[in-house]
C-alpha cells in the first residue's frame, strides 16, 4: 500500500506533515508513505528528527497551493504544486490514497479536475467526524465541499456515508440521519422535504430527521445535510467547545480555592478536552471520487497527520471507495 501527503498543506505544514509521517511509517511498515513538497525544505526537517524509517520517502514538488489562493486557478495553473502531484500520482495508480491539510477548496477542485469523479456521483461530499458524548462520534456530510446540493445529492450522501461508517469503523448497521429544524417528516425547507423520501427509500438505516441539538448526544451515526448547513453547524460545534474551555480556564484561575480545585479534577478535564479534540479523529474522506483522498484539518499536528493514515490505510484494506462504487452503480 502506498499513501501520499501533501507536505506543504497546512497551517503546520512542513513540519507536522514531516512529524506525522514519521510516525505513521515507524508504526505501519507495511505501508509506503511517500511526502509530496520542496524538498530543501523536507530533508533538513527529516534529519533532525533522527529517525528515517525506510518506508518513508520525499517527491520534489516546486510549487504549494496557499490557502488564499484561487481553488480553480491554482489547481490549473499550478502544475507542480504538491497537492496536484499527490492527486496525479493517485489518478495515474501511483498511490492508494493521499491526505492534504491544504485548502478545502483547492483539495476539492484537484479532487474533480486531477483525480476526478466516482462514476454516477454528481457531487462528492467532505465527511468530518464530529465527536459524541458517547464516543461514537456522528460522520456528518456534506460539511462544506459544496455550497448547494439536490435533494438526489443528500440521497447518495447517506448512502455513501453508510458505507464509509460500515466498512472504515465496523458499524453493521449505521443509523443514517437528515439534519432539520424538527423530527416530524413534512418539516424543513424545500431540500430537506424532497430528500426524505429518496433517503427512506435506500437500502440504509434512515431514522428521519435530526434537530442539531441532537447530534451530540448520538442521534445517530450518520448526520446528512447540505454543504451550507454542515458548515454552519460544524463551525458552532468548535466555536462553543473552544468558549466552553476557556470559560473553564478563566474560572479555574480565578483563585486560589479554583486553582486547587483545577489540579483535583485536571485529569477528567483533560480526558473531556481529548473526547471534543478533532486530531484524534484524522481526517475527513472526500466520499465520491474515483480513488480515496482524506482531508485533514488545516491546523492538524503531526498526530493528526499519523491518524489520517491510519484511516486510509483501513479504508483502502476495506475497499472502500470499491464498495461505495459497486452501490452506486448496481453493478
Amino acid at each position: 500500500m502506498k499513501i501520499v501527503i501533501d507536505a506543504m498543506g497546512g497551517d503546520n505544514a512542513p513540519a507536522s506533515t514531516v512529524q506525522g509521517a514519521i510516525a505513521a511509517a515507524t508504526e505501519w511498515a507495511d505501508t509506503q508513505i511517500v511526502l509530496i513538497g520542496d524538498e530543501a525544505k523536507l530533508e533538513p526537517l527529516l534529519s533532525q528528527s533522527g529517525v528515517r524509517p525506510a518506508n518513508l520517502t520525499v517527491r520534489h514538488a516546486s510549487e504549494v497551493i496557499g490557502s488564499d489562493d484561487e481553488p480553480v486557478k491554482a489547481v490549473r495553473r499550478k502544475k507542480d504544486a504538491s497537492m496536484v502531484v499527490a492527486g496525479r500520482m493517485l489518478k495515474e495508480g501511483e498511490a492508494d490514497a493521499m491526505i492534504s491539510a491544504g485548502n478545502t477548496g483547492a483539495l476539492m477542485t484537484a479532487g474533480l479536475l486531477v483525480v476526478g469523479r466516482m462514476e454516477g456521483i454528481e457531487r462528492p461530499a467532505l465527511a468530518p467526524m464530529i465527536p459524541t458524548i458517547d464516543d461514537v462520534g456522528v460522520l456528518a456530510l456534506d460539511l462544506g465541499a459544496n455550497m448547494d446540493a439536490k435533494p438526489e445529492h443528500l440521497a447518495q450522501y447517506g448512502l455513501m456515508g453508510s458505507l464509509y461508517r460500515q466498512k472504515v469503523q465496523g458499524i453493521e448497521s449505521p443509523r443514517v440521519g437528515l439534519l432539520n429544524v424538527g423530527t416530524e417528516p413534512g418539516k424543513g425547507n424545500e431540500l430537506t422535504k424532497h430528500a426524505y423520501p429518496l433517503l427512506d427509500q435506500l437500502p440504509i438505516r434512515f431514522v428521519g430527521n435530526v434537530e442539531a441539538r441532537d447530534v451530540l448526544t448520538g442521534a445517530c451515526d450518520v448526520l446528512v445535510c447540505d454543504g451550507f448547513a454542515g458548515n454552519i453547524l460544524l463551525k458552532s460545534l468548535e466555536g462553543t467547545a473552544g468558549a466552553i474551555f476557556a470559560l473553564l480556564k478563566e474560572q479555574f484561575s480565578s483563585s486560589l480555592k479554583s486553582k486547587l480545585a483545577a489540579a483535583v479534577l485536571m485529569p477528567e478535564l483533560r480526558g473531556l478536552k481529548r473526547k471534543l479534540d478533532y486530531t484524534e479523529h484524522g481526517g475527513a474522506p472526500l466520499l465520491g471520487l474515483s480513488r480515496l483522498v482524506v482531508k485533514s484539518h488545516g491546523s492538524a499536528d503531526g498526530n493528526a497527520i499519523k491518524n489520517a493514515v491510519r484511516q486510509a490505510r483501513i479504508a483502502v484494506q476495506n475497499q472502500l471507495v470499491e464498495s461505495i462504487s459497486k452501490e452506486i452503480s448496481g453493478k
